[in-house]
């Protein structure tokens, strides 16, 4: 080997730990100076680690004297610079092992004190198999924190919310699809809330979502509003909102504010409805030549009106209209009441003694209902006078509260829906429908029915159609069924020989 060879090798003698390749090459030499070398090399035993041209021209000298040996040594001095080598490279790759294990223990020790809820990388080199890819930005995770979950890899800040977009970091989540949320945003968009205190509507005993939910409005709300006292409206019948106020009408009832705005007040406001439609009736050629009073009038006085009335049929808790056939002094309201905080404030009513002149004495209407709702329900009750008046008598209730329902349920369609032809109308009904519908709008404060007032058209409508009662429902079912097949007219003389609908 070249002397520079040595001297590259040899540094490492100059510190504490020598190296093993020298260490190989003193035992080598030593070895040699005791199998009868010469003598230099048996008195000073040690110079080679200081005279280093000794230990390069001193084995060709002994090879010369011993072939065999010499190549012995040659072969023994080969295997030991093999060893060494070998060893000096172990030593370098455990020392950039340690270097590297101590780089990721900081790394950790690092990622603890940020107290981060997801796993850390190794930071050792990744095989191409190994990289992983995050499943938002679509990069490579190379180092730092990562999540797996829905069979891939994100970085922290690409783990988001659908609805939010904010990344999450609880170790919960939930998922709909391949899309996850927060439980907090998942919970706002599929939880219903109640639509009366506003707040999630809580499980049962059973853990289910149990709500109470109304027919036609759709409106979702807690099962304990239906005991605790919360208003609900005596039109429409949606319960009270917290956070929208509904008007008391002082009898027990109250009023949505969707309702009061076309709420009739007093006998005065409803004359030009009521005319409108007796004018509806003539135009089915129904015309009602007597001049029957009608009257607006408190609960408490329509309660006591339904005593003294001996004929009719009243199935529901709370009666709105009535055909009265008997002389009776009753509680009319002359000025119609104010609106003073959430309570009607200002009325006025004197008492009208009633005289009977016909078959019929007067109709009677509970005041402070919408405009359409008091519409069908004069529209019912004139029926019920036309009946008298022509005649029909003891027909059964299903039969005349039926008949009466189907006019109540026409007139409404006309009103909600002019140019409709379905249900049980004719083209003369539709005619007059128009101008009298025209007739009452000339003297409406807005001019004209809002989208409002037309969605309550349609809830009355909905509530006859879909009443569950044996008279009213059921008659008007069998009652309208008749109307279609046979038209009104047949269906009406058809009654008066029968007493029953055509078939």
């Amino acid at each position: 080997m070249p002397p520079s060879g040595v001297n590259h090798l040899s540094q490492p003698c100059i510190s504490d730990k020598k190296s093993g390749w020298m260490k190989w090459l003193s035992k080598i030499f030593r070895s040699g100076g005791n199998r009868g070398g010469s003598g230099g090399g048996s008195r000073h035993p040690h110079q080679h680690l200081g005279d280093q041209e000794n230990v390069v021209w001193r084995a060709p000298a002994r090879s010369s004297e011993d072939p065999s040996k010499a190549h012995k040594e040659k072969e023994e001095l080969d295997r030991a610079i093999a060893l060494s080598l070998a060893e000096d490279l172990k030593r370098r790759n455990r020392h950039r092992w340690r270097t590297e294990n101590d780089e990721a223990i900081a790394r950790e020790m690092q990622d603890k004190m940020n107290l981060s809820p997801y796993p850390s990388v190794a930071p050792p080199q990744f095989h191409p198999g190994d990289i992983r890819y995050c499943g938002g930005c679509k990069r490579a995770i190379s180092y730092g924190n990562y999540l797996g979950c829905m069979g891939t890899y994100f970085h922290p800040g690409c783990f988001c919310c659908r609805s939010c977009g904010y990344p999450i970091t609880e170790h919960e989540f939930s998922l709909s699809g391949k899309d996850p949320y927060h439980k907090s945003c998942f919970k706002e968009l599929t939880h219903p809330k109640c639509e009366v205190c506003h707040q999630f509507i809580p499980t049962n005993r059973a853990g289910l979502i149990e709500y109470r939910c109304h027919p036609f409005w759709s409106q979702k709300y807690c099962p304990s509003h239906e005991h605790d006292n919360t208003a609900r409206c005596c039109s429409c019948e949606r319960l009270e909102s917290w956070n929208a106020r509904y008007i008391s009408l002082g009898d027990g009832r109250s009023l949505c504010l969707e309702c009061m705005e076309s709420a009739i007040m007093d006998t005065g406001d409803c004359q030009p409805l009521y005319h409108s439609i007796r004018d509806y009736y003539e135009g089915m050629n129904m015309r009602i030549d007597q001049q029957i009073p009608m009257l607006l009038v408190e609960r408490q006085a329509l309660n006591e009106a339904i005593v003294g009335e001996k004929h009719g049929f009243h199935h529901m808790p709370e009666t709105r209209g009535l055909c009265l056939s008997e002389e009776q002094t009753v509680t009319s309201i002359l000025k119609r009441p104010r609106i003073g905080g959430h309570r009607l404030i200002g009325m006025r009513t004197q008492l009208q003694k009633l005289t009977r002149r016909c078959e019929v004495t007067a109709i009677l209407v509970l005041y402070g209902l919408p405009r359409l709702l008091t519409g069908a329900i004069l529209a019912h009750e004139l029926m019920h006078g036309w009946l008298r008046l022509k005649g029909y008598r003891n027909l059964n209730p299903e039969v005349e509260e039926g008949i009466c329902q189907v006019l109540s349920y026409m007139w409404l369609e006309s009103e909600v829906m002019p140019g409709s032809k379905s249900g049980p109308s004719t083209s003369t009904a539709s005619s007059s429908s128009s101008s009298s519908s025209s007739y009452y709008s000339s003297s409406s404060k807005k001019g004209g029915k809002s989208s409002a007032e037309n969605k309550l058209g349609e809830f009355f409508m909905h509530q006859i159609a879909n009443d569950a009662s044996t008279a009213y429902g059921e008659g008007f079912r069998a009652a309208n069924a008749a109307v279609n097949k046979y038209g009104l007219r047949r269906t009406l003389d058809h009654i008066s020989m029968t007493g029953s609908f055509p078939v």
